[in-house]
């Protein structure tokens, strides 16, 4: 369940809708569901990754937990203190303890801006620098620390690569010594050449400064790489959350299944033996979610499940009455009593019927 004893944040029945409005009153005429009751904890001193495809809410959920966003409902407790409906005054103490690595570095930093202003400007915020020097002392430290050369203190954006860019968004996120860091998509701008030294970089700092991670991705070989556990997230809720290493060897949810097939084997005799699951169809649109199990209408398990007059349970495919898969929400719930995997599934997979997914790499 993580590395630590207590959670240092705890989400329940989060929710986000963005309204979409029309004419000249910009009336309200229907909301985009970005995020629609997830709920889960992040444990101190602990590794989390979220996952899914590109528009399930992933990001959204990040900038909710860091209050970069507005909650729609639900509750977000940081160190036992509910942050989700705190006004600016009260949430400031709070900004220095989380903090984030955006995705893009090249959007992300002001190119009016030198590094070392960048990374200086924390410590001008929180007030943490008695002097100038001091402050840029405390640069040149940072970025020492994450491979920088302390010399390049006067240097714009535009003179760094993509990689160096990076670092430096790690080293004005860790500056004020957060015990939170959100890392959205860290990676994903990157060459992969450069992509591994950046997440060894993120392991080193998260293990030297006893930092609790969280890290948004899509490659599930990356998040198994760095995560102790994983949740899969689709069109806004949570599919499965499990420990990297048995979500990855035996994933109980169809769309977690599907998304582990579809990672290329290096090893073309391996390669041979899995099966490819493919989905079906697009996913639909978060302005009109599809009731039930937001899956099922991409899912080869999903059915009809009925009961007789005799009290028979009749299962088919889907097209009769709704029932179940099309029509009700599947609760997140442990699977077969192990507290530290939990599914949202009517008809979860078997760990024989998930088994030859095992990636490597």
């Amino acid at each position: 369940m993580g590395t630590g004893a207590t959670p240092l944040v705890e989400i329940r029945d989060l929710v986000k809708r963005f309204p979409i409005t029309a004419g000249l009153r910009n009336r309200e005429v229907g909301a985009v569901h970005a995020v629609d009751g997830v709920s889960f904890d992040v444990m101190q001193g602990e590794t989390i990754g979220l996952v899914g495809e590109s528009g399930c809410g992933k990001s959204t959920t990040a900038r909710l937990i860091l209050r970069l966003l507005e909650p729609t409902s639900g509750s977000i407790r940081f160190d036992g203190h509910e942050i989700a409906d705190m006004d600016a005054p009260s949430l400031a103490p709070f900004r220095r303890q989380m903090q984030m690595i955006f995705q893009d570095p090249y959007s992300s930093l002001n190119p009016r801006k030198t590094v070392g202003a960048i990374i200086g400007e924390p410590f001008e915020i929180h007030r943490l620098a008695a002097t100038e020097a001091d402050r840029k002392g405390r640069v040149q430290d940072l970025m020492d620390l994450v491979g920088l050369n302390p010399e390049h203190y006067n240097r714009y954006p535009h003179e760094f690569s993509g990689g160096q860019r990076q670092r430096i968004g790690v080293a004005r996120a860790i500056a004020v010594k957060p015990r939170l860091l959100v890392a959205d998509e860290p990676v994903s701008a990157l060459d992969v050449s450069i992509q591994a030294q950046i997440i060894n970089l993120l392991s080193d700092l998260k293990r030297e400064l006893g930092l609790t991670l969280v890290f948004i991705a899509h490659d599930l070989s990356v998040v198994r790489h760095v995560c102790d556990r994983i949740a899969v997230m689709y069109l806004g809720k949570i599919m499965e959350i499990a420990e990297s290493d048995d979500l990855v060897e035996g994933p109980r949810h169809p769309y977690s299944s599907a998304l582990l097939s579809a990672i290329p084997v290096p090893d073309p005799v391996l390669a041979r033996t899995r099966t490819r699951q493919v989905l079906v169809g697009d996913v639909p649109s978060p302005t009109n979610p599809p009731s039930g199990c937001r899956f099922h209408t991409r899912c080869a398990h999903a059915r009809d499940v009925a009961v007789s007059q005799g009290g028979e349970v009749i299962e088919g495919e889907l097209g009769g009455v709704p029932e179940l898969c099309s029509n009700d929400i599947p609760p997140l719930e442990e699977i077969d009593g192990q507290a530290d995997h939990t599914c949202a599934c009517w008809f979860p997979l078997t760990r024989e019927a998930s088994a030859g997914l095992e990636i490597t790499g």
